[in-house]
């Protein structure tokens, strides 16, 4: 048995979750999110809980039980308390400005680069323009626009420039050694 799938979701106040056939809908306070669970898998909604369960013990179905539970518990914080990321720019010169849906960088190259953000997610800069803050309720479309942003300009081994998530560490590599 998944120790991750038998544990029921809980459903906080203020979030509404259904179900219609193999399509789970979750809203919230911060938006709503549509899901279609795999065969094999089944979900009920009972007493304030989401219980996942698998029709049968294949190896396919075994696989999917815990991450089905995984993925419906995303989506009912992602509606509940939203999801942040944090990307840093390092570098001289290096900034990037919020424009309503869009994100302009500049990180050494010798023009700006324009990034268009997906429906659904929100970003936000610092006065120094060296943070971006990204918030959504999709957790994996967080992270996607985060590693599509952070591969702009990924950080150097060298000196660490680029953008970066916050937090990240880097082992730099030593330069040319001196004779």
């Amino acid at each position: 048995m998944s120790r991750i799938g038998k544990q029921p979701v809980a459903i906080p106040s203020g979030v509404d979750v259904k179900l219609s056939g193999a399509v789970i809908t979750v809203k919230g306070p911060k938006g709503e999110l549509k899901w279609t669970h795999p065969e094999g898998v089944s979900v009920s909604v009972e007493a304030g809980q989401a219980v996942v369960a698998r029709v049968n013990d294949s190896k396919p179905v075994r696989a999917l039980h815990g991450l089905s539970r995984s993925l419906i518990q995303n989506m009912v914080t992602g509606v509940s308390e939203g999801y942040t990321r944090v990307l840093e720019l390092v570098g001289i010169g290096y900034k990037a400005q919020v424009q309503d849906d869009k994100v302009v960088f500049m990180v050494g190259y010798s023009h700006p680069v324009e990034f268009k953000l997906p429906e659904g997610i929100k970003a936000e800069g610092d006065k120094k323009q060296v943070t971006i803050t990204l918030t959504g309720t999709d957790k994996q479309k967080i992270g996607q626009v985060a590693a599509d942003m952070r591969a702009i300009r990924k950080p150097d081994a060298y000196k660490g420039k680029g953008v970066r998530y916050a937090g990240e560490r880097l082992k730099l590599k030593a330069g040319k050694a001196a004779k």
